[in-house]
């Protein structure tokens, strides 16, 4: 069983979706929580309130880390109130699919490489400075770089920058025993443009194309980035783990 007992987690964009679930399972296990949120207080007030009332520690930091400023805030922040930082989990991002590829404009470019590319590398970054010895560093990328589309090309092309950095920086740390590796989410139900739920067309699309004929979970991606910040995952860097339900993307 995975125990996170003493550890300090960071999750970026973990005031809801994909990020809470991690934050709110990270913390069933014993780890310290830095909840981070761009703009949505409330909700962040709600996860941070959930994992305290299981008995966890954590606390709820603003910061837009599409400013590197503030990924600093964040990083400094954590350190202050917990001592330290044992695992980051670089998952802050946006979403803007359905754009045809002929279509999109340099403010479309700007907002989605501000936060998806620019946000996720300096928190890497900023990880690979601050986590301590035998730490864990996971970017939630997405299952779009495995599969180009053109109404997917600008997210899914500010997705697969950073999986780059990944590579490098499990070579750069390996030698401190801290492991870094990527997870690579489907379409989710719960989170992104899909927070308030699928349609039932895009069940069906779903059911139709996936071996696992179903949309991926919170929890799913919760569970891969589970067993990545354990002991279990200790000799495993450098990869992209893609959840997928069997299926290329």
């Amino acid at each position: 069983m995975t125990t996170l007992k003493g550890k300090v987690a960071l999750v970026t964009g973990s005031a809801r979706g994909i990020g809470r679930a991690i934050a709110e399972r990270y913390a069933a296990l014993g780890a310290a929580i830095a909840v981070n949120f761009a703009k949505d207080e409330k909700s962040a007030a709600e996860t941070m309130a959930a994992i305290v009332g299981r008995g966890g520690s954590a606390i709820a930091i603003q910061g837009d880390v599409s400013k590197v400023a503030e990924i600093d805030h964040l990083f400094r922040a954590t350190s202050e109130r917990f001592g330290g930082i044992d695992i980051v989990v670089a998952n802050a991002g946006i979403e803007l699919v359905d754009q045809r590829l002929l279509d999109f404009t340099e403010a479309d470019f700007d907002r989605l490489f501000g936060v998806n590319t620019k946000g996720a590398f300096f928190t890497l970054q900023r990880a690979a400075r601050h986590v301590r010895d035998n730490g864990r560093i996971i970017y939630v990328g997405s299952s779009t770089t495995r599969l180009p589309q053109p109404d997917y090309a600008l997210y899914g092309a500010s997705k697969i920058a950073p999986q780059y950095l990944v590579e490098a920086l499990a070579k750069l740390l390996g030698h401190r025993g801290v492991t870094v590796n990527s997870i690579l989410p489907t379409a989710i139900e719960g989170a992104g443009v899909y927070t308030t739920g699928a349609s039932e067309s895009v069940r069906e699309f779903v059911r139709s194309t996936r071996p696992i004929a179903r949309m991926g979970t919170p929890d799913d991606v919760a569970n891969a980035a589970e067993y990545l910040a354990g002991d279990l995952a200790s000799f495993v860097s450098g990869q992209h783990l893609l959840l997928s339900g069997g299926a290329p993307a």
